[in-house]
């Protein structure tokens, strides 16, 4: 499994998502992609206001702050 979290990186909030997915990647053992989205336009329009993004595929399992319940009932019920 594949999870994507839509990233920038001068974003505080962005870096700790990122580290905070760390244990839950030893646990569940997704591969996590990083997207800087000012690398693109169309990502950048879509995801402004609302990076971190955590999604998988089209699915958002959660912005702003990892939301660590969802998190792990989404990874559960994959």
């Amino acid at each position: 499994m594949k999870l994507t979290l839509m990233f920038r990186e001068y974003c505080g909030l962005c870096h700790d998502m990122r580290n905070q997915l760390q244990p839950y990647q030893a646990e569940f053992g997704f591969e996590l992609e990083i997207v800087e989205i000012d690398d693109f336009p169309d990502l950048e329009l879509k995801y402004n206001e609302l990076v971190p993004v955590l999604l998988h595929g089209e699915h958002e399992i959660c912005h702003w702050h990892l939301d660590e319940q969802a998190l792990r009932d989404y990874l559960q019920a994959a």
